[in-house]
């Protein structure tokens, strides 16, 4: 991937919020499960906690087709990798790692497109 491309720096954001995804899932997720919170009663106890919690459920149902349909247009491999890791990780980690590989992708395809011109 040429340093310059605009691809490298949305590479670089979207790899650097899937960490970040990733550290506060395993921090806050270890919190709570050392503190035996309840997991069900915290994302469906109140009228809020369901407008959060849906509005959670319905971006990761939108964005893991957007995955799907994305990586099938661009020819990206075992995509479904991304969607299971969601439930044992965060989806805060997946997706953005996923638009990561996805600019890597279009780095490539960029970059074969100018040798072959």
């Amino acid at each position: 991937m040429p340093t310059t491309s605009p691809h490298r720096a949305r590479f670089l954001f979207y790899l650097i919020t899937s960490i970040i995804g990733l550290v506060t899932a395993w921090v806050f997720n270890g919190i709570a499960t050392v503190a035996g919170a309840d997991y069900l009663g915290a994302w469906f106890g109140t009228p809020v906690d369901w407008v959060l919690s849906l509005d959670i459920v319905i971006v990761a149902v939108a964005g893991s087709a957007f995955m799907i349909m994305e990586a099938r247009k661009l020819g990206m491999k075992r995509v479904w990798l991304y969607i299971a890791l969601s439930g044992v990780t965060a989806f805060a980690f997946t997706f953005p790692l996923f638009l990561a590989m996805r600019e890597r992708k279009l780095a490539e395809q960029a970059a074969s497109t100018l040798i072959s011109d």
